[in-house]
């Protein structure tokens, strides 16, 4: 009983091992795109929104 319990919580510890390191590069990604307050609009992207804008007030 005791050698199947530790079998048992060995492999879930590598499942949760591998699953953290697949999903830690993921989230660290999402974390600093988290950062900014919506679209920056710059340049060409200003332009198309304020050209868009304009198209639906008239």
């Amino acid at each position: 009983m005791t050698t199947a319990l530790a079998h048992t919580c060995a492999t879930a510890l590598r499942i949760l091992a591998l699953s953290a390191m697949m999903i830690a590069p993921v989230g660290a990604l999402a974390w600093s795109n988290a950062g900014g307050l919506g679209i920056e609009k710059q340049g060409a992207g200003l332009v198309l929104f304020v050209t868009l804008q304009r198209q639906s007030m008239s």
